[in-house]
């Protein structure tokens, strides 16, 4: 690699308060010249989300401290293969000579195609991720799970690094016969001292006492879309067995689930212990976590789960089904046992019932959390996509000079072709 900086941008579908933050520091970075293409201003403007089933406009800055630009999008917005058309996309890329285009779009999204045909064409290197930790999809589609097992490794040999975004991805990807050269494991991360600074500022006891919590009582908290596949009903049915009574339950977030979650908690008879909060935006979010005892998320599909970076930042112990993908790399390290089977209803409430009798358990456990996150912050994931960047340009540049094109011996050290 050379001294001069690697001009790189990054594709991304919208604006999310996780991406902001890395993207400040590769703003940053001495050795980029870094910008952000965005198919969609979803989330830093007001829009409806479906699965929040909720308008939601996140209230944190996300287009601030880097370079960025939006690209139109024709298509219609949706989870469809033409929700996110860009077209211009096209020309953006070309126009821009990057050394490399990073890809954070899915690639069952046309977008993403435009993105990889453009970069090829302009002899750039192309990036792209994987979140995955199993081929099953959300719903547990059995074809489409042996569909992934033949054409997966297809499709990942086209990158030139993939982003790994937990332990599970990178194993998954090497199960697929992707080489380990070609895999960076880039922990997904938050901005560490934002949630810890904002934690420092919360009542603790005031936001307790809003929720009707005895001083002694123990505060389970789900900080999630109400949606099937997060499980809600199973920490639900999981509380409603404690034999503990001094144990609330408070559900952060909102979705199709809210009114039968609250018909079965009627049901149960334990309602006068359950609180439903609705949609909460992210600079109420270190009050919830800080407020709680235990942070759970019981997912059957989760390909990471962030939530779990942020309530460890504000010191709330997570406990996680074993389909999270952040499992082994932020709990595990942290006590193995609070993870559990997926479903399992009662090895949960056992979980649940152990750690409610154990307040020691509890402060150990909290000061475990705070300091493990010390070790997955946006600076450390920032430094691994940099070297996943100069390895893909890298490599690009010596296929370049290996196999020079045929109709030309002048084209450049960077691999890319003359306008």
């Amino acid at each position: 690699m050379t001294d001069a900086r690697l001009r790189v941008l990054a594709v991304a579908s919208h604006p999310v308060q996780y991406g902001a933050p890395l993207f400040r520091l590769l703003g940053r970075h001495p050795r980029l010249d870094f910008q952000v293409a965005y198919c969609s201003l979803r989330g830093a403007e007001a829009g409806y989300d479906p699965e929040f089933a909720a308008t939601v406009k996140w209230d944190v800055p996300l287009l601030e401290g880097y370079s960025w630009t939006h690209i139109p999008n024709r298509g219609s917005d949706s989870q469809s293969f033409f929700g996110l058309f860009n077209p211009a996309l096209w020309k953006f890329i070309r126009a821009g000579r990057f050394d490399a285009v990073w890809s954070n779009l899915g690639y069952l999204q046309s977008s993403f195609w435009i993105s990889y045909l453009a970069a090829r064409s302009r002899g750039a290197a192309f990036l792209f991720g994987c979140d995955q930790g199993s081929l099953q999809s959300r719903g547990g589609s059995g074809w489409r799970t042996r569909v992934k097992r033949i054409v997966w490794p297809l499709l990942y040999g086209l990158a030139d690094q993939i982003t790994a975004s937990s332990t599970r991805a990178k194993t998954l990807l090497r199960s697929l016969g992707i080489p380990e050269c070609r895999i960076s494991l880039t922990l997904l991360s938050v901005d560490n001292d934002w949630w810890a600074r904002e934690s420092a500022k919360v009542d603790r006891r005031a936001v307790r006492e809003s929720w009707g919590a005895a001083h002694d009582d123990v505060i389970l908290l789900f900080c999630a879309k109400l949606q099937p596949w997060k499980r809600p009903f199973d920490l639900l049915r999981a509380f409603a067995k404690l034999p503990q009574t001094n144990v609330r339950l408070v559900f952060a977030g909102d979705g199709p689930l809210r009114s039968q979650l609250e018909q079965e908690a009627a049901a149960l008879g334990v309602s006068d212990r359950v609180r439903f909060l609705s949609f909460v935006n992210q600079s109420q979010l270190p009050a919830m976590y800080t407020s709680a005892d235990f942070l759970i998320l019981p997912s059957d599909y989760e390909p990471f789960g962030v939530v779990l970076n942020e309530a460890m930042c504000c010191g709330c112990p997570v406990i996680a089904s074993d389909q999270v993908g952040a499992g082994p790399d932020l709990v595990a390290p942290v006590d193995p046992t609070l993870i559990f089977p997926c479903g399992n209803i009662d090895a949960l409430t056992r979980l649940l019932s152990d750690l409610v009798a154990n307040p020691s358990r509890l402060r150990e456990t909290r000061r475990l959390c705070v300091s493990h996150m010390q070790t997955c912050s946006p600076e450390s994931t920032a430094a691994l996509i940099v070297q996943a960047l100069e390895r893909a340009v890298s490599d690009r540049r010596a296929g370049a000079l290996a196999n020079p094109p045929v109709s030309s011996t002048k084209s450049s050290v960077s691999g890319m072709t003359p306008s």
